[in-house]
């Protein structure tokens, strides 16, 4: 098994899938799949903060929050102050937040029926979810080994 092409593979097919949808979010809703990713996490996470929206989505805590501004400056998220911590917001969406992330989910389940869906039967799909969970829970072992031993 050459492990070198198939990490070449599974980038490129990431990269190929992610330009394509986030295409079809701007050029349908002006919304780049990014600030997707980052609405849907709030729209699930009760109590969600900033660090949640980092942490989930495996990017910085100032580049969420910068996510968040922009999300806001659209009126498509709120920020409550949070009732236990001062220091942190709740951010929620807005009705126009909610609405729009249901019409972009839309499109989006259906850019992913066509280029993921309609290329392999049900079971194949569900091995391949299977196997990337597998292999994400490995990285993530990996990363707290190396950091417990100070690497």
């Amino acid at each position: 098994m050459n492990l070198k092409q198939l990490f070449t593979d599974l980038v490129r097919l990431e990269t190929e899938l992610w330009n394509a949808v986030d295409q079809r979010l701007r050029a349908e809703f002006d919304l780049p799949l990014g600030r997707y990713d980052l609405m849907q996490v709030i729209s699930r996470t009760r109590g969600c903060r900033v660090y949640d929206l980092a942490r989930e989505v495996s990017i910085t805590v100032g580049a969420a929050s910068k996510s968040v501004d922009r999300i806001e400056a659209n009126g498509l998220c709120v920020r409550r102050p949070h009732p236990e911590d001062r220091r942190s917001s709740i951010i929620e969406l807005t009705p126009a937040g909610e609405s729009l992330l249901a019409r972009a989910t839309t499109t989006v389940e259906n850019e992913l029926d066509v280029r993921l869906g309609s290329a392999l039967p049900k079971r194949d799909l569900e091995h391949l979810s299977a196997t990337i969970s597998t292999l994400r829970a490995a990285g993530a072992r990996a990363d707290a080994e190396t950091q417990a031993q100070g690497r």
